[in-house]
């Protein structure tokens, strides 16, 4: 209040508090709201738990054991923006012969027959101002691993790296800045030392 009535010695009581509460409500909820993003900004605020899903899927046995490219079921990955999930259908072209007595292949024919969607819970998500291309990263020979993990020993799929906008500018600084949990190949090459930092190249 003194510093009000320094700048407005004319202001009553009344209409100093009437000014001075709102601004002091505002400047600790800015404060808060800076220590809030600090904090999730240093602790990786964008990682949580793996969630449950509808259908116990083994990315171990799929990635893992069986060395299935993940290009093969998350195929906008090399075409566009989304890796996408395969669909129903596309999961049937191999369970219609392949394991059919195993549990979750039991669930799948069911959604299948009932020509249903399975609703799986999304793991990565990145803010709605941001646009991550799929495809230009995998042009690059940039692995999935480097942002995914190790995903092919998951059995269940969590998200291992922040994903935040200092990982992505790391990178984008120089190429071999790779995200605290990078699982990529030894030896990977990428096609690129550096990328983009112009701001409309990720927000638009």
């Amino acid at each position: 209040m003194g510093v009000l009535r320094g700048l407005l010695p004319r202001l009553t009581r009344r209409q100093m508090a009437f000014i001075g509460i709102p601004l002091t409500v505002v400047g600790l909820a800015t404060a808060g709201a800076v220590a809030v993003l600090i904090f999730l900004g240093a602790s990786g605020g964008t990682i949580s738990q793996a969630p449950v899903q509808p259908i116990a899927y083994d990315h171990s046995v799929h990635a893992g054991d069986n060395a299935i490219p993940c290009e093969f079921c998350h195929r906008g990955v090399s075409t566009g923006a989304a890796a996408t999930i395969p669909s129903v259908e596309q999961c049937m072209y191999c369970h219609a012969v392949v394991g059919q007595d195993l549990p979750g292949v039991l669930q799948l024919t069911d959604k299948w027959e009932a020509q249903e969607p399975i609703e799986w819970t999304r793991v990565h998500r990145l803010p709605d101002h941001v646009r991550f291309v799929h495809v230009t990263h995998i042009d690059a020979n940039i692995p999935c691993e480097t942002c995914h993990g190790n995903v092919k020993t998951f059995q269940v799929v969590k998200q291992v790296n922040a994903l935040n906008m200092g990982e992505c500018m790391g990178c984008h600084r120089d190429t071999t800045n790779q995200p605290a949990s990078s699982a990529a190949p030894a030896g990977n090459v990428v096609l690129k030392s550096s990328a983009s930092l112009d701001c409309a190249t990720c927000h638009r």
